[in-house]
C-alpha cells in the first residue's frame, strides 16, 4: 500500500456511532446461517435483515470449515457478530472444505472479483500481483504486540519485492499424534524415524499401520517435506537456488520407501486431508503426523480412545529434528476488494486480541504475534482432558522444531506452485511404488522444480 493510504485507529469503536444506534443494531444483529451453491455456508454477522439500517458497507470472507468447528461458532456467531455491530458493517464469512479452497481462490483471481478476504491453509505468494501489500496490517500490529513469529514472518514475506504476499492470523504446530497403547506393546516410542521404522512391520502386523499419506493433499505435503528436513533434504538454499538431488534426499526417499513396504498400506495414496483423522478416530492407525484435530476430534466422540493418543514433536532424523507448521492460515485481502479499509481494520483488530481464537480453537490457533495471547504455556496446561498437561508440548514443537514451509528460504511464489500441484507426495509415491529409483527420481524432481523457479525467477518474484 502507498504511504498516503488513510491509517486506522484499530482499538476505537467509531465514534459516530451513537449509543443508541449500536443498541439498535445489536436487537437486529442475530447471525442468519445461509447456504449457497456449491455446498458454501455462510455466516452473515451485524443486521442483514434491518431494513433501514445505517451500514457503511459490508466484509466479505471465504474460509475453510476449520477442523475444529467450535472455531467456527465462535468466528461466525460471536466474533464477527459483535465486530460487524461495532463497526457498523455487515461480515458474510463462506465456508468450504478446505481442499476445494485454493480452486475457489484461483477462480476469483482468474476473475478479478468474488470475496474482499480469501485464506488459504498455507501461503500463497503466487497472487502477490493480485493482492495489496499486507505491510500496514503487520507494522499495526507489531506496534502494540512486537514482533511477528519467524515462521510466519518467512512464509509472508518476500525479501525479493519487500511486500507481504499475505496476513497470516494464525499457525498450527504439527505433532506426532501416536496410540500410547499400542507403541507400548511393541516396546517403542516414536522419537526418532529409526524407532519408527523399526517398530513399523510389528504394528501393522497387529492391524496398526503407520498413517503417513503419499498422496495430492495438504497433510502429504506437511509430513513429507518434514521428513525430508529431518534428513537434510531441501527443496531450496537460503537464496532460493534449487537444491533437491542430494545424498539426502536419495536417502529420505529410501526410507520413504522402506516405510510403505515395512508399515504402511496402499491407501495412502489416495488419502485426502481427512483420512489419517478418520484413520485414528477408528482406532486403525498407530501414528499420524498432523495438529490435534485428532485428539480433539476424539475427546468428543471417544474418550477413552482420547487418553491413548499421545502428543511428541516430529521424530529426530540423521539431520536432526525439523518440522513445519501443519497450517500457516493466511489471509490476502484481494487489489479488487470492494472494502480493503475493513479489511485492513478486520485483521488487525483478529490479531491484536487474539486470545478468544486461541480458546475457541482448542488450542489449535497459535497466533502470528506471539504477544496476541498472553501465558500460552499456562492455558495449555489447564486442559483438563486426560492425560493432564498432555498439550504442553504444543508450546515446545511451536518454538523449537516449526520451520516454513520453503526453509531455509523464505516461502515464495516457486514453494507455493510446488505446493500447490504436490510434487513432493507424487516422488515420494513413485519411490514407494517401484516406479522410480531414488535416484532417478531425485533427478527428475530436480529439474521439473527448477523449471518453476526459473519462471518465478523471470517474473522478478524470486
Amino acid at each position: 500500500m502507498s504511504d498516503d493510504r488513510p491509517r486506522v485507529d484499530i482499538t476505537k469503536v467509531d465514534d459516530e456511532l451513537t449509543r443508541r444506534q449500536l443498541l439498535r443494531r445489536a436487537a437486529t444483529g442475530a447471525i442468519v446461517l445461509v447456504y449457497g451453491g456449491f455446498g458454501v455456508r455462510k455466516a452473515v454477522a451485524g443486521a442483514p435483515q434491518f431494513a433501514h439500517r445505517e451500514l457503511k458497507g459490508t466484509l466479505r470472507i471465504l474460509q475453510w470449515s476449520h477442523f475444529v468447528p467450535a472455531y467456527d461458532g465462535w468466528f461466525d456467531n460471536q466474533y464477527t457478530k459483535r465486530w460487524g455491530q461495532a463497526n457498523d458493517t455487515d461480515v458474510i464469512v463462506d465456508h468450504v472444505n478446505q481442499a476445494d479452497l485454493p480452486g475457489r481462490v484461483a477462480a476469483e483471481a482468474a476473475a478479478g472479483k468474488g470475496h474482499d478476504l480469501v485464506a488459504l491453509l498455507a501461503p500463497a505468494p503466487q497472487y502477490e500481483d493480485r493482492v495489496i501489500d499486507h505491510k500496514e496490517i503487520v507494522q499495526e500490529v507489531r506496534k502494540k504486540r512486537g514482533k511477528m513469529i519467524d515462521v510466519c514472518y518467512r512464509s509472508s514475506y518476500n525479501p525479493k519485492t519487500k511486500k507481504f504476499h499475505g496476513f497470516p492470523d494464525f499457525y498450527a504446530p504439527d505433532p506426532i499424534n501416536y496410540r500410547t497403547d499400542l507403541w507400548s506393546q511393541v516396546g517403542s516410542k516414536p522419537t526418532t524415524w529409526d524407532q519408527v521404522l523399526k517398530a513399523a512391520p510389528k504394528l501393522r502386523a497387529g492391524g496398526h499401520p503407520i498413517g503417513i499419506g503419499m498422496s495430492n493433499e495438504i497433510d502429504s505435503n506437511m509430513a513429507l517435506m518434514a521428513l525430508m528436513m529431518c534428513f537434510g533434504s531441501f527443496i531450496q538454499n537460503g537464496k532460493a537456488r534449487v537444491t533437491l538431488n542430494t545424498k539426502a534426499t536419495r536417502d529420505a526417499l529410501k526410507f520413504g520407501r522402506a516405510l510403505f513396504k515395512n508399515g504402511m498400506t496402499n491407501e495412502i495414496f489416495a488419502w485426502t486431508a481427512a483420512s489419517n483423522n478418520q484413520g485414528m478416530l477408528a482406532g486403525h492407525l498407530s501414528l499420524a503426523l498432523n495438529a490435534i484435530s485428532i485428539p480433539r476430534s476424539a475427546e468428543a466422540s471417544n474418550p477413552d480412545l482420547a487418553k491413548t493418543i499421545g502428543l511428541l514433536p516430529i521424530p529426530s532424523g540423521p539431520h536432526g529434528r525439523l518440522g513445519l507448521e501443519h497450517v500457516m492460515h493466511t489471509y490476502m485481502i484481494w487489489k479488487f476488494a470492494a472494502n480493503k479499509k475493513m479489511a485492513v481494520k478486520f485483521l488487525a483488530e483478529l490479531e491484536l486480541k487474539y486470545r478468544g481464537a486461541f480458546e475457541a480453537s482448542k488450542f489449535y490457533n497459535f497466533a502470528s504475534f506471539p504477544r496476541s495471547v498472553q501465558n500460552v504455556s499456562v492455558r495449555l496446561a489447564r486442559d483438563p482432558h486426560t492425560p493432564k498437561g498432555k498439550y504442553k508440548i504444543l508450546q515446545t514443537i511451536s518454538q523449537k522444531y516449526t520451520k516454513n514451509v520453503g526453509y531455509p528460504g523464505y516461502s515464495n511464489a516457486a514453494i507455493g506452485e510446488i505446493f500447490d500441484t504436490f510434487l513432493i507426495p507424487q516422488m515420494f509415491a513413485e519411490v514407494a511404488q517401484g516406479k522410480r529409483t531414488p535416484d532417478d527420481a531425485a533427478r527428475d524432481y530436480q529439474r521439473r522444480i527448477g523449471t518453476v523457479f526459473e519462471k518465478w525467477r523471470k517474473r522478478g518474484k524470486i
